[in-house]
């Protein structure tokens, strides 16, 4: 299968990576990779975008961002994220590594997460701070969806925090396998569907949704719907700019605000079904 990589250069390269990466993400990009410059942004070469006028950050005069296009035939993928992939540390409770790294003893959890090409290892700043909420949460004896799976770390951290019972959705076909994979992998159970919100058939005490702005405030009231009353939702994917229609979108649909987390202008934050 041939591939397409986007070697970005980006000034300044903090920000503006940071929002590149949330940009493509919402188009056919499979996987990125940091670097000292920018970003490289791989997409199959039949999805590859005919153009790149849609993301708005590249019309952006505060930016000054750069690109390349490379033709990769054959990319093996896990070299390329095992290369920076280093295990991590969620407030001393939960060790997240790859199954080549070894066991660390100190931790309540231990997580173990082959990503491939899924989103979703612990190291972005919106999948680190719904770890931490799910931490937080009780979970004992709860149904819990995690929508927008990814590699289904979520999922797995409400089901090692005592869930009843895990479900996962995802759009993407990698997500769903390795969202599979890695619940073998931890000895967990869980339902994984392909699909959006139009699949949430059940009621939730807890959901999870870590995916992008655009995408949760179309589904916010789908999830309100399916939430269980003094339900929890989990949300993230959106910069600090975006919490008030987030919050907004929450309210007209019965959720609480109760507090929300900031890291790198990355947002999560919770509610609270009336």
């Amino acid at each position: 299968m041939q591939y397409i990589a986007y070697h970005f250069k980006i000034s300044p390269i903090a920000l503006g990576s940071e929002i590149l990466l949330a940009e493509l993400s919402q188009l056919n990009f499979e996987s990125f990779e940091e670097n000292s410059t920018g970003i490289s942004a791989y997409v199959q070469a039949h999805l590859q975008p005919e153009s790149l006028e849609q993301i708005q950050l590249l019309q952006n005069p505060d930016f000054n961002i750069s690109w390349e296009i490379e033709k990769i035939e054959q990319i093996n993928w896990n070299e390329e994220w095992e290369k920076n992939f280093q295990p991590i540390e969620i407030e001393q409770k939960v060790y997240i590594r790859a199954p080549f790294h070894p066991s660390k003893k100190g931790f309540e959890h231990e997580i173990i997460i082959e990503p491939k090409m899924s989103f979703g290892t612990g190291h972005h700043e919106t999948t680190h701070q719904m770890m931490q909420f799910i931490i937080q949460e009780n979970c004992a004896h709860k149904k819990v969806l995690d929508m927008g799976c990814g590699t289904g770390v979520l999922g797995i951290m409400a089901d090692l925090n005592q869930a009843e019972k895990v479900d996962y959705i995802d759009i993407d076909d990698w997500c769903v396998e390795n969202t599979n994979e890695n619940l073998q992998r931890n000895r967990c159970k869980g339902w994984v569907q392909k699909g959006g919100a139009e699949l949430i058939q059940s009621e939730y005490h807890v959901i999870l949704a870590n995916i992008n702005r655009n995408v949760l405030l179309q589904d916010i009231p789908t999830y309100s719907k399916h939430l269980s009353k003094n339900g929890t939702l989990l949300l993230s994917g959106f910069y600090e700019e975006d919490l008030e229609q987030i919050k907004s979108a929450c309210k007209a649909n019965g959720l609480n605000y109760v507090n929300h987390s900031t890291k790198k202008q990355w947002v999560a934050c919770k509610f609270v079904k009336d």
